[in-house]
């Protein structure tokens, strides 16, 4: 079970907060507001404190959280703090929220690992892609349709692309394959797929098809 920490608790974080826990992941919650930590208690642990202290974060397990959602409003001071702080705790993938283009820009340059914006991507898509332990990169083309880095299935290891013909059984598009390097420093390769190449267990497979497809195989 993954385990989420999400700071702030507006529309956008309690939407967050409530989808992934109903998905079933372990949910912190932390905001100063007082009254909305005893609304996010149902669903969540909802701790009140302040996300700009390193020792608050600390203090409330952020530092054991696989993925932190800093999804503080338009206090943009509070963001870029909140989000250095969790990847000096060592946070492997910290997620945070802009409102806009420049704020997004600044956010990755003190170290966020992706960054959201909300008038185009919804709490709730955030979290499948955060809570489906097999989707690692997630983009809604259009309504209905996605782009998707998923694992290779399990029942597809060792096959071809023509042998798994995954169009056929699950109605997705092979995009490319993403390889690990022989050296573990190194991004992974980009393979523009032939119908012989045999799928690794460690691939990446980037997908197209309808999003309700893409979950079922992933």
């Amino acid at each position: 079970m993954k385990r989420i920490g999400i700071i702030g608790a507006g529309r956008f974080g309690m939407s967050l907060a409530e989808t992934l826990a109903n998905a079933g992941a372990e949910v912190i919650l932390i905001d100063r507001n007082r009254p909305a930590m005893q609304s996010a208690s149902e669903f969540a642990t909802a701790l009140q404190g302040d996300a700009t202290q390193p020792h608050v974060l600390a203090e409330a397990g952020f530092a054991e959280c696989d993925v932190v959602v800093v999804a503080i409003g338009s206090n943009i001071e509070a963001s870029m703090m909140a989000t250095a702080n969790c990847k000096e705790l060592g946070v492997p993938n910290v997620v945070s929220k802009a409102t806009s283009e420049l704020h997004g820009k600044i956010l990755r340059r003190i170290g966020a690992d992706s960054v959201v914006y909300p008038d185009r991507d919804s709490a709730h898509r955030l979290a499948r892609a955060i809570a489906n332990h097999d989707v690692v990169d997630f983009l809604e083309v259009t309504e209905g349709y996605s782009i998707a880095e998923i694992d290779v299935p399990e029942g597809s290891r060792g096959l071809t692309l023509a042998e798994a013909d995954l169009r056929k059984k699950s109605g997705i598009t092979v995009l490319c394959i993403r390889r690990a390097d022989a050296d573990p420093n190194k991004p992974r390769n980009v393979v523009i797929p032939q119908p012989t190449d045999k799928l690794e267990p460690d691939d990446k497979l980037v997908v197209f098809g309808e999003t309700r497809k893409i979950d079922a195989l992933s």
